[in-house]
């Protein structure tokens, strides 16, 4: 069910969901606050102590820890944007060699995974449309 007005928070929650079907019981999927949304002095007050204690500007909205991989995770509506701060943190943790995607639906957060070569517990069909018996 999507609410008007949060596509990507309604996203972030479906995927949150399939991730922890989808992942070993081992992985670790956090979301790190990284914005204050209060206007005004008092949100931007708020916003100064977050940076002070270590929030970055464009960090990903999720991060995925599986199997010794790092997997960062921009959720963003079918007709979202990036901001330069997010292109920035991508172009960063790809540059160190981390996963790094860009997710406007379901398919896509499953595609990361695989992209990434990390094991999910869903079995894929065979070609012939039957579910497969591999591991």
């Amino acid at each position: 069910m999507t609410r008007r007005g949060a596509p990507e928070a309604d996203l972030q929650r479906a995927v949150v969901r399939a991730l922890r079907i989808a992942l070993p019981r081992t992985a670790i999927i956090h979301h790190c606050a990284n914005e204050v949304t209060e206007a005004g002095p008092r949100g931007a007050k708020r916003q100064a102590i977050l940076v002070g204690m270590g929030v970055h500007a464009g960090f990903a909205d999720l991060l995925v820890l599986c199997e010794g991989r790092v997997l960062f995770l921009e959720l963003k509506a079918p007709k979202g944007r990036l901001r330069p701060a997010q292109e920035a943190f991508r172009d960063a943790v790809l540059d160190q060699g981390f996963g790094w995607a860009l997710v406007r639906s379901l398919d896509d957060a499953l595609g990361a995974l695989a992209d990434n070569g990390l094991t999910t517990r869903i079995i894929s069909p065979s070609p012939s449309g039957r579910p497969s018996h591999e591991p």
